[in-house]
């Protein structure tokens, strides 16, 4: 548990670095449908609401609320997070989770880290690749997420349906690397491209 935490602050730093250098919100995602704007509000959102999960308060579904974020919002929500996974016990606690448009679910402590660490080595990627600047992470980190993002079941309501926090997988091309492993089986398309901006002259 102690590495996962440790890669998971990675891949928080690494979403915080990110995000601070994005210069207009209106750029287009690899999410569907998603611009970097409200990417970053749902990344916020989803830090407050496993930072309250993992220090054990009661289910809240306003505590999951997607509203307008900042990347200093962003920041703060991360190193909420962070803080809130690293606490004496929490890992071992069950974390009550949001689950559909306002459900819960209980998970063990272990397994939700899990997800979330997961979600920010996908989201970092995200941005960056929004951006034009895609995250290099450490193979080691890669070797550990990638276990992870194979046990995400390739259908059901993980992949389909308006809450469904992963797509359908796409098809890997031979001998990828890791990280291309991870976005391909979490529904990403590691070779997108972030279209050119209105108004760029491009």
């Amino acid at each position: 548990m102690t590495e996962l935490l440790a890669f998971h602050r990675t891949a928080m730093a690494t979403a915080v670095d990110l995000v601070d250098r994005v210069e207009r919100f209106d750029l287009a995602t690899p999410c569907a449908g998603w611009d970097l704007g409200r990417l970053l509000a749902h990344m916020t959102a989803q830090n407050l609401g496993f930072a309250a999960a993992a220090r054990g308060e009661a289910f809240d579904p306003g505590r999951w609320a997607e509203v307008p974020s900042t990347p200093r919002a962003f920041a703060d929500s991360a190193a909420e997070v962070v803080a809130a996974f690293a606490a004496e016990g929490a890992a071992e606690r069950e974390w009550p989770l949001l689950a559909g448009a306002d459900q819960e679910v209980r998970v063990p402590g272990g397994t939700a880290i899990g997800f979330h660490f997961i979600d920010y080595v996908v989201h970092s990627w995200d941005v960056g690749v929004s951006i034009g600047r895609p995250p290099v992470f450490e193979d080691a980190l890669l070797q550990a997420v990638l276990p992870l993002a194979f046990e995400v079941p390739l259908t059901g309501p993980a992949r389909t349906g308006p809450y469904a926090p992963f797509a359908p997988a796409v098809m890997q091309v031979p001998d990828s690397g890791p990280m291309e492993q991870v976005l391909a089986v979490l529904g990403r398309d590691p070779n997108w491209k972030a279209p050119s901006p209105e108004g760029d002259g491009a």
